[in-house]
């Protein structure tokens, strides 16, 4: 419904209210923490893995709409996170959450939320939410719960309003270690979970910008050692551990807020000549870090069903994607060669210096979730750590 303020027009039973700051009102039905927040209200198409994109650090800022209606049936366990805890800051869903159904459950998806005090609606027509970001861009939004149903919709307009937004915000400090750490668990495998891995033939450095834990296994099962450092780690820290490679993490936040600081370090890293790979935000701060540009898109790209052709093989590929920012295609520096773009939109999705083994994308081959078609990238990674 349209903004009207009088409460008069709140409808009896409502337990949650979703505010949008362009006057769109849903009413729906509380679950999770009885608390309220504010956000930048997106979407995600995906089918499966609502657990893994809750604790995806690039999420930081966000409240998430589902459009699957089935949202929590198969419950939450303590494998599938990407990151210690949750980062995204709501979720927004079609239907109430069932009784989990499958043999991984540890704990359901409201009680889950409750733990890590994330607020959540459902009964909400997410094919309106959806349709409405398509058209006009993602909105700032509050979602509130509170049982009484006695909700101050004034108010919560006003902090919708008010908010500020993630254009020219750095989230990278926020999400990321805050201290170096080793990693060497590899992917997860029916029967047995995750490993360890006993073949460990590279060695290379993660900056953490918000990294996501199916990378690090990605690079593990690859037979990477992996050093992770936090996103303020200079160039000098990062080659005193004299690593063959190194990997540029995805992230939340604004590619040109935290390129402020990240930009030069890239910078040095690349004089190193090392072979260095970047994903998502790492691809966003690699590319400015070898003069291009980068900008705010329309509603973003989030799911697990985007097409992407891999211009170095001719082939297509099924990807999974969350990203608000991208670089600019036009004007690149002639340093830079495209590799790869989306064939929903166009927009540049790969990058490579055409002189050095240095290359990046825009999307998320480590498929937490979605399909494996770009777990490719991490082997070409390590054929650089080997030629090198």
């Amino acid at each position: 419904m349209t903004l009207n303020l009088d409460k008069k027009n709140i409808p009896e039973g409502v337990t949650a209210v979703l505010v949008l700051n362009d006057g769109n009102v849903f009413f729906g039905y509380g679950l999770g923490a009885e608390t309220a927040t504010v956000a930048e209200i997106c979407f995600n198409t995906s089918i499966t893995g609502y657990q893994e994109i809750m604790t995806d650090p690039s999420y930081a800022g966000q409240s998430i709409t589902f459009t699957f209606p089935h949202i929590g049936n198969v419950g939450t366990n303590e494998e599938d996170f990407e990151n210690i805890e949750p980062v995204a800051r709501g979720a927004i869903l079609r239907a109430d959450i069932s009784e989990p159904s499958n043999w991984r459950n540890m704990q359901d998806f409201d009680s889950w939320l409750k733990k890590y005090n994330i607020p959540a609606i459902s009964g909400v027509d997410t094919r309106h939410v959806t349709a409405n970001i398509r058209d006009n861009g993602a909105p700032h939004g509050v979602i509130c719960h509170d049982k009484s149903g006695n909700f101050d919709l004034e108010k919560l307009y006003e902090q919708a309003k008010s908010w500020s937004g993630l254009k020219g915000l750095d989230l990278a400090k926020e999400v990321c270690c805050k201290k170096p750490y080793e990693w060497n668990e590899t992917l997860w495998k029916l029967g047995n979970g995750y490993t360890e891995s006993q073949d460990l033939k590279y060695h290379i450095v993660a900056i953490d910008y918000g990294i996501k834990r199916n990378i690090l296994r990605n690079l593990s099962s690859q037979g990477c050692k992996i050093t992770i450092v936090p996103a303020t780690t200079s160039a000098q820290e990062i080659l005193a551990y004299n690593p063959d490679g190194i990997f540029l993490s995805n992230g939340p936040g604004d590619p040109s807020a935290t390129g402020k600081y990240a930009v030069p370090v890239i910078q040095e890293l690349i004089a190193s000549r090392k072979p260095i790979f970047g994903i998502c935000l790492g691809h966003q701060m690699l590319a400015l870090a070898l003069g291009a540009k980068t900008e705010k898109m329309h509603l973003g790209h989030r799911g697990a069903n985007h097409p992407i052709k891999d211009l170095t093989t001719g082939k297509v590929e099924i990807t999974s994607q969350n990203h608000g920012f991208v670089v600019n295609k036009d004007n690149l520096p002639d340093n830079i060669e495209i590799t790869h773009f989306s064939l929903f939109d166009g927009t540049l999705a790969g990058i490579a210096m055409k002189n050095q083994p240095v290359f990046s994308v825009q999307y998320h081959p480590e498929a937490s979730p979605g399909p494996q078609d770009s777990h490719y990238l991490f082997k070409r990674f390590t054929d650089y750590l080997k030629a090198q």
